[in-house]
């Protein structure tokens, strides 16, 4: 099953580059302004090579690991406060409903203008956006958790805190690594975002500014393959983790279905 998914995703790639390639080719697209597919997959591959590319691939992906490290340690445990408390919930509700929508680029300004480093300005943003779907997804958990097996917990004596032990956690765990996997993609999203509109030294996005500042549009298309690339690459590990992590609840669901 997951060899024909990767299969497919395969095959639709490949026929998106080859449609892109034909057009280039066929003088539909001017080779001035946007390079031929090919162009761009070789300059891909030479990036590596490039000494400025590493250095700055490394900037993003510890932008990236830190951001959502941190909205993990944030983001799980309030929600497993607000998820097991109605009056917290409650409460907080006009309040989290009210910052979701806002995005996190919107906020880049006046945090600039509160914090001096450009590397922390690109966290705190990959916290702030990342950190809604680990909330989200563990408030939602924890309300899917089977309340006869709550209320069996609590007849034999055992309290609030051995009831989310033993019984709320590892139901809601799945959902909390879906928000995870959810939140990887937005913090990617996010890093390269706020690498192109903070700049900074370090970077995708400020190598991409660069090459733009070169006129590069090769450089700035193999960039985005790569943004794409890893951002895919995650996906698929944290997939994988999750499926090896919660087996037992893909059977369960599917004895339900």
């Amino acid at each position: 099953m997951i060899g024909r998914r990767v299969a497919r995703g395969a095959i639709g790639v490949a026929g998106l580059l080859i449609a892109a390639e034909a057009a280039g080719a066929s003088g539909l697209v001017d080779p001035a302004l946007l390079p031929r597919m090919s162009a761009v997959l070789v300059e891909a591959v030479r990036l590596p090579a490039d000494p400025e590319f590493p250095p700055d691939l490394l900037s993003t992906l510890r932008v990236w690991a830190i951001g959502l490290l941190v909205a993990v340690l944030g983001a799980v445990p309030l929600g497993l406060v607000l998820g097991n408390l109605r009056r917290a919930e409650l409460a907080s509700r006009p309040l989290v409903e009210f910052l979701r929508p806002i995005p996190s680029i919107a906020l880049i300004p006046l945090v600039t203008l509160l914090v001096p480093s450009t590397e922390v300005v690109k966290i705190i943003a990959v916290v702030y956006a990342s950190a809604w779907p680990l909330l989200i997804n563990t408030m939602y958990g924890l309300k899917d958790v089977d309340p006869v097996a709550k209320d069996t917990l609590r007849s034999f004596g055992f309290g609030r805190l051995d009831v989310l032990r033993r019984v709320s956690l590892p139901s809601a765990a799945p959902f909390v690594m879906t928000g995870v996997r959810l939140a990887s993609s937005v913090a990617f999203v996010v890093t390269v975002s706020t690498e192109l509109l903070a700049g900074g030294v370090s970077g995708i996005g400020v190598y991409m500014l660069r090459a733009a500042s070169g006129l590069r549009t090769d450089l700035i298309l193999a960039c985005i393959l790569w943004t794409g690339a890893l951002g895919l690459v995650a996906n698929i590990l944290l997939v994988r983790l999750q499926r090896r992590a919660f087996r037992w609840h893909a059977v369960a669901a599917v004895g339900e279905s």
